[in-house]
């Protein structure tokens, strides 16, 4: 088998001398019998002379035999493209029916290998086959010469190749002078059309069709097409290489003039190998660095001005430390999420007990991150008292999650500078606390807990709840730009969860743009469960104890959590445990015990004497004394408001320092009872000749608010009329000088409280009903709550019937006298649920 055209040269075995072509005296259409030669990848054009390689035994017997004849004629025949031959000969039927007749016009012999040099004289078709073996013979007919229809297009077509042509050899430099004269110098068109075809790489489909045309139309119409697309080839490859050859000589050009740099540091003494190799080193971090192309630019723009400094320039330092930030930076790398929901909840479950609310949130964004992948980050605010979990939760999130972990604590902050960093034109500027986080994060989107943002400060260095705005707001922190780096960074996929104990001090704003989680102190009940699950096994392997070895009652957690501990967490109950489980190690250690079981009557062997002694419910209430509710930081607690006559006094005294808000509720409260005296048979005349003490004990306690105006009245009330309020209820709310009661908050905290001193019965605002959804259903279970809605409803909920100390007789002709409400029953259109 004939392989491609083989260039090489060597010493001619036989040379046929011939000084032109000798064309068989045959005529077009005339058989005649000639030996084949099948050629791979490659077509023979008449009219010119090309170099062959031939190996297989069949193809050699081909050659031998055209040499034996007196015109060593041999047909030059391409296999069809489709064929696959490989170590196989080819057939009859492998090969196109036209071709071209050949003469031999050299032949040398390399071992099995035999080199002849063909010259393509006509175009010839395949009658029949004569033989396979010993090589390939057929019968075959010259074609008629190409013929020309239309002289004037021909022409035309031609120009146009030879302009394209030159256009090539233009891009080509290394093309051969004397092929450039063989083809601008050709004048016979069709003979240029068979010499583009076989110096140009066209494939043996094309080359065959131009082989097979029978105008020179045809001819020139396929060797222009496909010299057009050669071109386009030509010049794409030629602008790829002139543009990484540009890039060459700029890198060539960088390296003498960095090396000629050297040489004249070195000359000049100022020689600093160190500083150099450490440009050397930024310049390879940065190459491999993935940044945006706003941040390299800004990064080389750098780095070129610190290769310019001395190592002693002020500003050395400062563009290395900048650049380092850059570097480390994770602009585009992110963690991937763990979207197994089950898994999360497991999760979830496995460090905290409770908080449904919070699980059910964090469960929602992973399935939204499953089906959106390049949703943005939610903004969540933690708001609940003291030793809740809230930090602790925010680390099993990052852990449900799959992300990294940052906690950030604002309490005290005061300068905005601390969040947006400082500007570099100072000295010791650094980036601000968000970026520091996300540098040690080494990740793009980890879960940053911005802790005790309620903390805030802010003076006459800025506001930082102010910064927050922008680093909190999805629509604004895609692009945060911090002072010190001065370069877009993208926040919006960093999971921000914010906690506070109250929402009170945090800016409306700012509050605005987080979706705020209450978190509610624990019932009895869960801080027992809580200890039980976490708190006992953590503080038995902090403190070295094995499994087994220290066991605490459900008594005992509970007396601790009522009588050495008062919090709405569960913080103090863990350090409580804690201080028992030394003991306990104590003990172990000297030999004492190997196990040890701490029930109830032990507790004051280990702590001491109880510390607390919460408020619990009386069992008695004199006239004039209510059981209120408060919220605190630390959870509820229960106060009771006391009001006594004042003999000629004047006015309405109030101590247990109250703010303005509760001093104005006890105001309104006495207001509207004494707009109503004889509805609720109270002598008016008692408001002039009397005046009113009002207190609230545990005075050294602040206390504000509008929702112990339902309480002052009740006890106002009780006060007036002498029915002392029931002792087994405890009640909240706000007052208004109409008689209705509106909604409070903080229910959650206030009605445990009143359970854990004992109280069963509570009055709420009507419009609070829906809150009471969020009670453990162990307190909810023991509790009667009656919803009231005005005034009149609360003293008829919450006062006796009988008169304990009647007041002074009302004046005749009262609407309503004291005697009459003795033996009226209660009011009907009270809302009462046992819940």
């Amino acid at each position: 088998m004939a392989e491609n055209a083989d260039k090489t040269k060597a010493e001619p075995e036989a040379e046929i001398t011939a000084a032109e072509v000798v064309t068989p005296s045959l005529k077009p259409g005339e058989p005649f019998e000639v030996a084949v030669l099948a050629l791979q990848n490659t077509t023979l054009f008449p009219e010119t002379v090309v170099p062959l390689s031939v190996g297989r035994p069949r193809s050699v017997a081909a050659v031998e035999a055209a040499l034996g004849t007196e015109e060593k004629l041999l047909g030059c025949i391409t296999v069809r493209p489709e064929i696959t031959l490989g170590t196989q000969d080819a057939k009859a039927a492998d090969l196109y029916e036209v071709g071209t007749l050949a003469m031999i016009k050299r032949m040398e012999r390399l071992g099995d290998t035999v080199h002849i040099i063909a010259q393509g004289t006509d175009r010839i078709k395949v009658i029949s086959w004569k033989q396979e073996e010993p090589y390939l013979r057929a019968v075959v007919q010259m074609l008629p010469a190409v013929q020309t229809k239309d002289t004037e297009e021909v022409e035309a077509t031609k120009r146009n190749v030879q302009s394209m042509v030159q256009q090539a050899l233009a891009l080509l430099p290394g093309i051969p002078p004397e092929v450039r004269v063989a083809i601008l110098g050709s004048v016979e068109p069709v003979r240029l059309a068979y010499f583009l075809g076989s110096i140009l790489n066209l494939g043996v489909e094309q080359e065959q069709k131009m082989l097979e045309a029978d105008s020179a139309d045809e001819l020139l119409r396929l060797a222009h097409g496909y010299l057009a697309r050669e071109l386009e080839i030509i010049q794409l490859r030629s602008k790829i290489a002139t543009e990484a050859q540009s890039e060459m000589d700029k890198a060539q050009r960088d390296y003498v003039l960095r090396q000629q740099m050297k040489a004249i540091q070195k000359e000049l003494g100022e020689d600093e190998s160190g500083e150099q190799a450490e440009a050397e080193m930024l310049r390879e971090r940065l190459a491999k660095a993935d940044l945006p192309d706003e941040v390299r630019t800004e990064a080389e723009r750098e780095l070129k001005r610190l290769e310019k400094l001395p190592a002693a320039a002020p500003d050395y330092h400062v563009i290395r430390t900048y650049l380092e930030y850059v570097l480390e930076l994770p602009w585009r790398k992110s963690s991937e999420d763990k979207l197994d929901l089950n898994e999360a909840r497991k999760i979830l479950d496995e460090d905290h007990y409770g908080l449904e609310d919070v699980k059910e949130r964090i469960l929602e964004f992973l399935a939204v991150i499953k089906l959106r992948p390049d949703t943005k980050s939610p903004i969540l605010c933690f708001v609940g008292p003291p030793g809740v979990g809230k930090t602790s939760l925010g680390r099993s999130i990052a852990r449900a999650l799959g992300r990294q972990f940052e906690r950030m604590s604002l309490g005290g902050m005061r300068d905005e500078a601390e969040l947006r960093g400082h500007r570099r034109t100072y000295i010791g500027s650094m980036p601000g606390r968000i970026i520091q986080s996300l540098r040690r994060a080494g990740v793009n989107n980890p879960v940053l807990m911005l802790d005790e943002i309620d903390k805030l400060g802010n003076d006459y260095r800025g506001d930082p709840s102010s910064a927050l705005l922008e680093i909190l707001d999805p629509q604004q922190n895609n692009s945060f730009r911090d002072h010190y780096l001065d370069l877009p960074f993208d926040l919006s996929r960093v999971f921000f969860i914010a906690t506070a104990n109250q929402l009170g001090p945090i800016p409306a704003p700012l509050r605005d743009r987080m979706e705020v989680i209450s978190i509610p102190g624990y019932s009895d009940m869960e801080k027992l469960q809580i200890a039980k699950r976490y708190l006992i096994p953590r503080q038995t392997e902090e403190n070295g104890l094995k499994p087994g070895q220290l066991t605490i009652t459900d008594a005992a957690v509970e007396l601790i959590a009522t009588r050495y501990t008062r919090e709405a967490g569960v913080r103090q109950i863990e350090r409580t445990i804690g201080s028992i489980a030394r003991k306990v190690a104590l003990k172990i250690a000297q030999g004492e015990a190997e196990t040890v079981n701490v029930d109830a009557a032990d507790i004051h062997d280990y702590l001491g004497a109880p510390r607390f002694y919460p408020e619990q419910a009386r069992k008695e209430l004199p006239a004039g004394v209510a059981t209120g509710m408060a919220w605190t930081e630390m959870g509820g607690e229960v106060l009771f408001i006391e009001a006594t006559l004042l003999p000629g006094g004047r006015g309405l005294t109030i101590t247990g320092q109250l703010g303005e808000v509760m001093q104005e509720s006890a105001r309104a409260a006495q207001s509207y009872l004494w707009s109503h005296a004889n509805e609720f048979g109270i002598n008016p005349d008692m408001f002039k000749d009397y005046g009113v003490h009002l207190h609230v004990p545990a005075g050294a306690i602040p206390k504000d608010g509008p929702s112990a105006g339902v309480t002052i009245t009740a006890a106002l009330a009780s006060l007036y009329t002498g029915r002392r309020v029931r002792p087994d209820t405890a009640m909240t709310g706000e007052i208004t000088l109409s008689g209705l009661v509106f909604p409070v908050g903080g229910l959650k905290e206030k009605i445990l409280a009143a359970h854990r001193a004992g109280i069963r019965r509570i009055l709420l605002p009507a419009r609070n009903e829906a809150d009471i959804e969020d009670l453990p259903d162990d307190a909810r279970k023991e509790l009667q709550i009656v919803f009231v809605a005005r005034i009149s409803e609360v003293i008829d909920a919450a006062l006796e019937v009988l008169v304990a100390n009647p007041p002074p007789p009302l004046p005749s002709g009262s609407p309503r006298d004291a005697a009459s409400r003795q033996t009226e029953p209660t009011m009907e259109p009270i809302a009462v649920r046992q819940a």
